[in-house]
């Protein structure tokens, strides 16, 4: 019998999430709420029941429908999403935002941006500006979450190999002797 996994510590994306499976009502979600954070923020993603639609309804009255139904679990669950934050965010030191994922479309309720700064040479800030000057983006940091948000899309499969990575990375430290 192996005995590796015993009294191994979580990660804290791992006791995050169990928290989170504990604490969201089980009647929220038809499915596990996807639960991913950094270093600022927690953001917590369910995915909802689609509304029955008549069979000849058009995708535009689907996509309707299912705007109506994240904006009715929306106000339905707001007090108890913020009393959940508050005791997460006191947990765990991070804020959280909420979302919904209802017919394939992600709803996000609340989203917490945070300031970056970085260090470009010309070249680089010539790309940003480029974006600007053909009103791609409003302002430098407008483009350059742009170009972050285009490599996500573009190298998720690279992305999610680092992520793994970087898991299997925490799961070695937390197994390694103790100081």
């Amino acid at each position: 019998m192996s005995t590796a996994n015993e009294g191994s510590p979580a990660t804290a994306g791992e006791k995050l999430r169990r928290w989170f499976r504990g604490r969201v009502p089980a009647d929220w979600f038809t499915g596990e709420p996807e639960v991913t954070l950094d270093r600022e923020e927690i953001t917590v993603i369910g995915p909802l029941a689609a509304p029955e639609a008549e069979a000849d309804a058009t995708d535009a009255e689907r996509a309707e429908a299912a705007e109506g139904r994240s904006r009715r679990f929306r106000e339905e669950t707001r007090q108890q999403r913020i009393e959940i934050a508050r005791e997460a965010e006191h947990r765990f030191g991070r804020k959280v935002s909420w979302g919904v994922i209802c017919n394939d479309k992600k709803v996000m309720f609340t989203t917490f941006s945070v300031p970056v700064m970085t260090r470009l040479r010309q070249p680089e800030r010539l790309v940003l500006d480029t974006l600007v000057d053909a009103g791609v983006a409003r302002s430098r940091s407008d483009a350059l979450a742009w170009c972050v948000r285009l490599v996500g899309k573009h190298e998720d499969t690279w992305l999610a190999d680092l992520k793994d990575a970087l898991r299997h990375v925490e799961q070695v430290r937390a197994e390694g002797p103790r100081s």
